[in-house]
């Protein structure tokens, strides 16, 4: 018995005894006789039984098991946000069972679905670039098992959310670009769908006209944010007749890309073309130059995620919006 991992059910089948008497026993409780309770405990303790969480929690109808949905775990933007999740998830004495939609919502479908048969109290989502409807993330309700979404939110009226000042923060990054010297900034988003999509936008297209700069379509390119859309992208504003002199890029990779296809064409960063982010990924300060972005705090994401889920998992059935403050970190490619 020793070479696998005990089960109550090893125990009840050996002591002739039902799973749930063995599992109130090893809990001391008052319907079990002290001389079973005396049998099972030194039975577990020969054979060096230690409890299942999971199955534990399944008896109780109470798995202390949170689901956490992300894009990717390769990023340190969502790994640092899974830290926080967790971080607080475990001060609770909860687990964390972490799943990735690597940007496909038939695989955020997917997801959602084997995250309730695994009967997860509660589930911490940020949605899939493809994710149009969401009519997945109704049916946890059915199950009473409530939704916190985080930086990629939806249906705000619906469930609690966690995200960044999305709008503010493009604000400051395109004014900083025009406060160097920057008047044709090319603007490279995500998908338009996306509510952190539109708020960036938005923050941006408010700093050209406080500045009293024109609007060149030309020059705003929105869909997936993957560095092969960056690389397109990137080479397209380049060969305009009149290319931009600054690049305000949605994410990181973005960033890299641009980085990249800027330094292959012989041009110089911050001379010819300065560029900015959003992430601020750990290795932004290490390659050359060093990327000006807006910093994330995002540990403190994802503790307040996870604290509003915890909220909820408690009967608070209020729907909230929580709003986090980043800040502008410049570097050495926006200083002309």
């Amino acid at each position: 018995m020793t070479h696998k991992r005990i089960s109550l059910k090893d125990i009840a089948k050996e002591l002739g005894l039902s799973i749930s008497t063995v599992s109130r026993a090893l809990n001391g409780h008052p319907e079990i006789s002290e001389a079973v309770v005396q049998r099972v405990k030194a039975l577990a303790e020969q054979w060096n039984y230690s409890p299942n969480p999971f199955a534990m929690g399944l008896l109780r109808s109470n798995t202390k098991i949170l689901g956490v949905i992300v894009p990717d775990i390769v990023t340190h933007f969502y790994s640092s946000i899974i830290s926080g999740i967790e971080h607080v998830a475990r001060e609770n004495g909860y687990y964390i069972l972490i799943s990735t939609s690597h940007e496909s919502v038939e695989k955020e479908r997917e997801v959602v679905e084997n995250l309730l048969k695994t009967r997860v109290e509660g589930i911490i989502a940020c949605l899939s670039q493809e994710t149009l409807t969401f009519d997945h993330f109704l049916k946890p309700a059915d199950y009473d098992t409530p939704v916190v979404f985080f930086d990629r939110v939806c249906l705000p009226e619906k469930f609690s959310t966690v995200t960044a000042n999305n709008r503010q923060s493009a604000y400051t990054l395109t004014d900083h670009f025009i406060q160097h010297n920057s008047r044709r900034i090319a603007y490279l988003g995500g998908p338009a769908h996306l509510s952190i999509s539109r708020e960036r936008k938005n923050g941006y297209l408010g700093a050209l006209a406080k500045n009293k700069l024109p609007v060149d379509k030309q020059l705003i390119l929105e869909d997936k944010m993957s560095f092969e859309a960056g690389v397109e992208w990137v080479n397209r504003l380049l060969d305009l007749p009149q290319p931009p002199d600054a690049f305000f890029c949605m994410n990181d990779m973005l960033s890299f890309a641009a980085i990249r296809e800027i330094k292959r064409r012989g041009l110089r960063i911050p001379q010819d073309i300065v560029i900015g982010g959003f992430s601020d990924e750990f290795h932004s300060t290490f390659i050359e130059p060093s990327l000006t972005a807006i910093s994330h705090p995002t540990f403190d994401m994802g503790c307040r995620a996870c604290e509003l889920m915890f909220d909820h998992i408690r009967g608070d059935k209020s729907v909230r919006q929580v709003t986090v403050d980043c800040s502008l970190e410049v570097r050495d490619s926006s200083l002309r």
